[in-house]
């Protein structure tokens, strides 16, 4: 009975860390859209650089931080699915890339779909290998 009563707890102390963090990736990313905000109007470069600088987290964290710190279920959760997964965003990224080809800027949103998806690639690419030279 114990063992029901410990994988309750375990999985109550997820979710909660999920939602912790997450609202701590969801309100960095609204900081980091602000900084940007003015620039936006010609390129959406916050939520790319969002979508990058998480990329790279995301490659770094997974590779280097969990295995050497031994980060427990629920921290490790709440940072890659909660942080993360609030940071970036994909609704966002094709939101505006549809406004972008509606506006008939066909270049723009080309550069930024295929952009979003090369870039971010080698982002965790990097993250990646950052995080198994610094072992």
């Amino acid at each position: 009975m114990d063992n029901g009563i410990d994988g309750v707890k375990k999985a109550v102390l997820i979710w909660l860390s999920i939602g912790v963090f997450g609202f701590f990736g969801a309100m960095a990313r609204y900081g980091v859209a602000r900084l940007f905000g003015r620039f936006s109007a010609l390129f959406p470069f916050g939520t790319f650089f969002i979508n990058i600088t998480g990329c790279f987290f995301l490659g770094w964290f997974l590779t280097w931080a969990q295995p050497r710190l031994n980060i427990p279920d629920p921290i490790r959760l709440g940072i890659a699915v909660g942080f993360v997964g609030a940071y970036t965003t994909f609704s966002t990224y094709m939101f505006e890339s549809d406004r972008m080809l509606t506006e008939g800027q066909l270049v723009r949103s080309l550069i930024y779909m295929i952009g979003s998806v090369v870039i971010g690639l080698l982002a965790v690419r990097i993250g990646v290998i950052l995080g198994q030279a610094m072992s």
